[in-house]
């Protein structure tokens, strides 16, 4: 199946504040969500059951990057820093549901 990759507004203003390098492996990581969108880790969310991360390392931190697949659409959440342990969650993908 062909997925169609969209992108929330709170995503595009992470990735616009990072640098090339960082761009780069999150690119690298698009790439192979798109090939197989269930090869990363699920994600337990009180909204949506196909919530995945992705683990990254950007700017020396670690990262997750949140990613719901609402067949056709791989729709990209937000990128997370680990250490704010996931309390931002629930917020963000609250908005998918609109």
């Amino acid at each position: 199946m062909s997925y169609k990759i969209k992108v929330l507004e709170k995503f595009k203003e992470q990735v616009r504040e990072l640098d090339k390098k960082s761009k780069k492996i999150i690119e690298n990581k698009i790439l192979l969500i798109k090939e197989n969108p269930f090869r990363f880790k699920r994600l337990n969310t009180k909204h949506l059951s196909r919530v995945f991360r992705v683990r990254l390392n950007v700017q020396s931190k670690e990262t997750r990057l949140i990613y719901a697949v609402l067949e056709p659409n791989i729709i990209l959440v937000c990128l997370l820093e680990r250490k704010k342990d996931y309390k931002d969650l629930e917020k963000y993908i609250s908005k998918l549901k609109t």
